[in-house]
């Protein structure tokens, strides 16, 4: 049987980072990025979805399609584009925007950090800085004492896994460095920036008079396998991947330990600091050295990401086994961009989660809209909705409707699985 039910307090929402869908900001560290030639299709973070502009058709055609509630982020580079000169007309804009997702029965999840940073901050170091801290929480105060009567839920940095080893290991994100000392400092930087961000966020809101006050970071996290088991080193590279890369920022964001690779901190006190595990999932990474890799004939997306749905349950599972606490999927997705096989890739990771006996509650998928894929450009979607770059048309797709029929069962039927599910993967060997 395919069919099954979300459990009662199981809700599907959709998610979106402010600089991959706004457009027209040329104030931030990846707009100057785009400039100097790194996107593959050539496009620039300018145009995007139009979204600052656009937000009420994009808000109306979610609710349109059931979806209540949304993870979204605001612009640091808008609010703060000078270093401690604010711009209130963009927190008014970000407030008249999330005033209108309340009032229309739209829970927010709000992302202070996506990857971006203000041009400013990035030209002193971002988080390489020291004085990194007391600017993040200044910032982010900022935010909460804006917005903080309607968002009760936040994300205080996305990724920072990810962040760090693209911009300061592997080279190929700003700032573009490929340093070993860089990334352990800035991971550590961005766990003190958590835990007083945590910290922060409580103590405010509380002052603001609200007690339901919920946060944690958005952790990318992925299944490490050694490409063969029987080969020793393999097996080796497989467990040094996954204690670098999550295993320690896991345990370091969430209970405050000390752990390589991290330094040595004062702010990174011994504590819990999540009140849920917010946990972002693509993939799983077949390792035989340094480098990612992916085994052969497996089903792949068509950016060569291997399509793992098991995998989301394992990676769930091990880190409620760190601390046990409610958990989100805050990004979920696939690059599809002929939306060929989406569909069975939502329901494959809804039903692998829906096996399990964690407390699960909550799934926004990556993507709302297509939008700026990072180095991809314009060229990867992802979303549910299809955004011609042109003119910004946005057109539901098949697996956006799926997507609304699943919130309207809240589950599967049989004749839903027959109707979307039925599609076919392929690997990378069959693409070539």
């Amino acid at each position: 049987m395919h069919a099954f039910r979300f459990p009662e307090d199981f809700r599907l929402g959709v998610a979106s980072a402010a600089t991959q869908i706004e457009g027209g900001d040329t104030n931030n560290s990846w707009y100057d990025w785009c400039c100097a030639g790194h996107i593959k299709d050539g496009s620039t973070t300018l145009n995007a979805n139009d979204h600052y502009h656009r937000w009420q058709e994009d808000l109306d055609l979610m609710v349109s399609m059931g979806i209540r509630h949304c993870r979204f982020g605001v612009e640091w580079s808008r609010i703060e584009p000078e270093e401690g000169r604010f711009d209130e007309a963009a927190l008014a804009h970000y407030r008249t925007e999330i005033e209108a997702m309340v009032e229309a029965g739209v829970r927010p999840l709000l992302t202070l950090h996506h990857f971006t940073n203000p041009r400013w901050f990035e030209a002193m170091g971002a988080f390489e800085n020291p004085r990194c801290v007391e600017l993040y929480l200044r910032f982010a105060e900022k935010v909460v004492r804006a917005v903080g009567d309607l968002v009760g839920e936040y994300i205080t940095i996305n990724e920072p896994n990810v962040y760090t080893l693209n911009g300061y290991f592997g080279g190929g994100w700003p700032p573009g460095k490929n340093s070993l000392g860089a990334y352990r400092t800035v991971l550590t930087h961005m766990t003190a920036c958590h835990i007083a961000g945590y910290q922060m966020l409580h103590r405010v809101r509380r002052e603001m008079g609200y007690d339901d006050t919920r946060v944690s970071f958005a952790n990318h996290l992925r299944v490490f396998q050694p490409y063969n088991k029987l080969v020793p080193l393999h097996r080796f590279f497989a467990w040094f991947a996954e204690k670098a890369f999550q295993g320690g920022i896991s345990r370091a964001m969430c209970l405050g330990e000390q752990v390589f690779p991290l330094k040595a901190h004062p702010m990174i006190q011994k504590g819990r600091w999540c009140d849920f595990h917010a946990i972002n999932y693509y993939s799983r990474s077949t390792i035989s050295g340094l480098k990612d890799g992916v085994s052969p004939n497996v089903p792949v997306n068509d950016l060569g990401w291997e399509i793992y749905p098991d995998g989301i349950a394992e990676v769930c599972r091990k880190l409620h086994d760190i601390t046990p606490l409610d958990i989100y999927i805050t990004e979920n997705g696939t690059c599809d961009n002929t939306d060929t096989f989406r569909s069975r890739y939502i329901y494959e990771h809804l039903k692998a989660l829906s096996e399990s006996d964690l407390p699960i509650k909550r799934y926004y998928h990556w993507c709302f809209c297509d939008n700026f894929e990072w180095l991809e450009g314009e060229s990867a979607r992802f979303g549910l909705v299809h955004i011609d770059y042109s003119t910004q048309q946005r057109t539901v797709k098949e697996s956006g409707k799926f997507y609304s029929e699943m919130i309207a069962q809240h589950g599967v039927s049989e004749e839903l699985y027959e109707q979307y599910c039925r599609q076919d993967y392929h690997t990378a060997e069959e693409k070539l």
